[in-house]
């Protein structure tokens, strides 16, 4: 996945253009941009240590540990990475550190974010996608709206979370229809490119094709997800989508 960064050229673009260009374009464009060395996760990892190692807790430090949330960090891997750096960095650096990331990965962040989403859209988020929980990286949520006629459902995902490959079957009809509602996601269909979602975007899934659908790292995404009337209609789930797949997300 191609990191996007401005703050060089909105920050100091007119006092040191040229720091402010190698900043955006090649520190974010290229170097953490690589594709099939590192995944985001693993360069977000690299980064939190190497600033908390320097004792730079700062506004930096900060962004990059919203960053590495973004890339999927968890609460209980981060506590053990500055648990673990602790004792290399300094015991006085890694509490610095510790109230910086109890702050950004604290319930109360996550509520808000799930908050705001839900309230930019008309539709439920639902509650947990339990009875489908195995064919999915990640949390999603599952709100009903139609189950006669066509069956309707409003499908959310938190950031970083996507369903497995799968596959729509039928004798006759059938397939999936994705209107999406809110958020930015990804629809991928195997052999092509994955394809970015935003608000308004349709996606019509014939039978037979092998595809996944999923939020962005950095956005939760909802989506209506029209089940098209058929005949001995059935969905065979496959694999799920790789680290390695998903970091390569335009």
């Amino acid at each position: 996945m191609a990191v996007k960064q401005t703050a060089g050229r909105k920050e100091l673009g007119e006092f040191a253009p040229k720091f402010a260009q190698l900043n955006d374009d090649v520190l974010f464009g290229e170097v953490w941009s690589r594709e099939g060395q590192l995944s985001l996760r693993d360069r977000s990892l690299v980064t939190v240590v190497c600033l908390l190692s320097m004792g730079l807790v700062d506004t930096s430090f900060q962004y990059h540990l919203m960053t590495a949330k973004q890339n999927g960090i968890t609460k209980t891997e981060i506590a053990e990475i500055l648990t673990h750096a602790a004792f290399y960095a300094g015991w006085p650096k890694a509490w610095a550190a510790f109230r910086m990331a109890k702050e950004i990965w604290s319930e109360k962040t996550e509520n808000n974010a799930k908050a705001e989403h839900e309230n930019a859209m008309v539709f439920p988020i639902g509650v947990p996608n339990e009875g489908f929980a195995q064919y999915f990286t990640g949390q999603s949520y599952l709100a009903p709206l139609s189950t006669s006629q066509a069956g309707i459902f409003n499908v959310t995902f938190e950031p970083g979370c996507r369903n497995n490959w799968h596959i729509h079957h039928a004798e006759k009809g059938g397939g999936q229809i994705l209107i999406c509602v809110a958020g930015r996601g990804y629809y991928q269909q195997e052999g092509e490119a994955a394809q970015q979602l935003l608000p308004g975007d349709v996606v019509n899934i014939p039978t037979g094709v092998k595809h996944w659908h999923g939020a962005a790292p950095d956005s939760w995404f909802s989506h209506l997800a029209v089940e098209v009337p058929g005949e001995n209609t059935s969905n065979q789930w496959l694999e799920p989508v790789t680290d390695e797949i998903y970091s390569l997300l335009k």
